[in-house]
């Protein structure tokens, strides 16, 4: 029986790529898993699919960048399912431009959902972890770039930067209170606008840059999320899921 079992979880961005994969892998364990993102219709397209294969699952609308609708979510859930063990705060965004040409809502935007949507999923995970579960663990979904560059993506990448060190900094703030801060660092994945149509040549390039041969695969990040949340000796992690791209 999977120690999981009848735990209660949080993912961000639950209902497409690295999400709705680690969403998947938590059902298979039988965890009640709310499954937050701003997209209801894919959102409630999964739900209906794990609900009727007996999985405990709801969907919650979620705008990350406001703290209002992120603290409702954490209320929402715990109000459904009595308490929050697990957060995966993996909704994000990307904008590719050159940075002088950058506006600042463009900016912004970034920033506001891949930082500042980490932040409210960790407070206000935190505030019930401590008072009802006593324990819990928190994944959030950061990437290669925030450890190396890439050319026209510096919102991107300083989000992610702030994201690792964010992780360490709250690993060490609550690993006395029981509670695991770890990332996972995906290098590129096939997912969403990551493809050969949308990427043109641009694709071989990005492949290229992975030993592997090969971009990942969302199912193999959720594969090291779930480690993450199952291994209750780590905390403070950033690992790194990419290919062998920052080995180069």
């Amino acid at each position: 029986m999977s120690k999981l079992k009848n735990k209660i979880a949080i993912v961000t961005g639950g209902a497409s790529g690295i999400g709705k994969e680690t969403v998947k892998a938590l059902a298979e364990k039988k965890v009640k898993v709310a499954i937050a993102d701003n997209n209801e219709k894919a959102g409630k397209l999964l739900e209906k699919e794990l609900l009727e294969k007996g999985a405990e699952v709801m969907f919650i609308f979620v705008d990350v960048a406001n703290e209002e609708s992120v603290e409702k979510m954490v209320n929402d859930t715990v109000r459904k399912y009595g308490q929050l063990d697990i957060i995966v705060n993996n909704a994000g965004v990307g904008i590719m431009t050159t940075t002088h040409e950058m506006s600042f809502e463009e900016y912004n935007r970034v920033i506001s959902i891949n930082l500042h949507g980490v932040f409210f999923g960790c407070k206000h995970a935190i505030r019930q972890m401590l008072n009802t579960a006593g324990c819990g663990c928190i994944i959030n979904t950061s990437s290669i770039l925030g450890f190396v560059g890439q050319p026209g993506a510096f919102a991107y990448n300083a989000s992610k930067g702030a994201v690792n060190t964010l992780t360490k900094s709250l690993a060490l703030e609550y690993a006395e209170k029981n509670i695991r801060v770890n990332a996972v660092n995906p290098g590129y994945v096939e997912s969403g606008m990551v493809n050969r149509e949308a990427l043109g040549d641009f694709y071989d390039t990005l492949v290229s840059r992975h030993p592997i041969g090969r971009l990942g695969k969302p199912e193999e990040i959720a594969h090291a999320i779930m480690f993450l949340i199952e291994n209750e000796f780590v905390t403070g992690l950033n690992l790194i899921v990419d290919g062998g791209y920052t080995i180069q």
